[in-house]
């Protein structure tokens, strides 16, 4: 018997999640949209991030609550955090994809810059840092746990180590379905299975830190789904 196509559930953000899905759709596959984080402003001190000198930006979220640029510099860690940065109005320094390789780009960038970010950080930057928003928890929805329970494969992008440990858990508590997940890198990969060590998946992590190399990662999965399923 042929097994079912697989479906990719996506858990990102809701704003987020709707442009990945459009790319997923392009690549002539199902899609669920089920975000399991919902992203929300918190009080921070708006006039500290009026002022400063240039502002570094490890998401887009940053520069969405961090206000507009008025021609001020700001390094961001890569190419969408930096499109939405211009539309802003920073001028923009654009970073070579994550964190860990943005540190030594801005080493030494002086007094008066400012790092705002998310209330999870994965890693701490040279740049003073200022909480602007959090990343909320929702429940898996009534639709992704169907999935998740069901028999057609289930391909889970991991845009992070966060939310790889809740589509982790998500999946632990609704076990059926053949996984596959596509981390977008190693740190995400032992989020998951540090969430869920017994559980079976096939795992393909992304060769960038980014969407593009997601969906490659994800077309790799589509290519393989004729070899048997194996756990681990």
């Amino acid at each position: 018997m042929q097994e079912p196509a697989p479906v990719v559930l996506i858990t990102r953000p809701e704003a987020a999640a709707r442009r990945f899905a459009a790319q997923v759709e392009a690549l002539g596959l199902r899609h669920v949209i089920a975000p399991l984080l919902r992203i929300v402003g918190v009080p921070h001190d708006g006039a500290a991030v009026r002022d400063a000198t240039g502002l570094v930006f490890t998401s887009e979220n940053g520069v969405r609550f961090a206000g507009p640029g008025r021609g001020r510099p700001a390094w961001c860690v890569g190419p969408r955090t930096a499109e939405q940065a211009r539309k802003a109005g920073y001028d923009v320094r654009e970073g070579p994809g994550d964190a860990a390789r943005l540190i030594p780009l801005i080493d030494d960038l002086g007094p008066g810059w400012l790092h705002p970010h998310g209330a999870h950080v994965a890693a701490r930057l040279p740049a003073p840092g200022m909480v602007v928003y959090d990343q909320l928890p929702l429940p898996p929805s009534p639709e992704a746990l169907a999935l998740l329970q069901g028999t057609a494969p289930v391909i889970l992008p991991l845009f992070s180590p966060r939310s790889a440990r809740l589509a982790a858990e998500a999946a632990r508590g609704s076990p059926g379905a053949p996984l596959r997940i596509v981390p977008i890198s190693a740190a995400a990969e032992a989020a998951w299975r540090a969430a869920w060590p017994e559980g079976p998946v096939r795992c393909v992590v992304a060769d960038q830190p980014d969407a593009e190399s997601i969906l490659r990662a994800i077309r790799a999965v589509t290519d393989t789904e004729r070899e048997p399923f194996s756990a681990g």
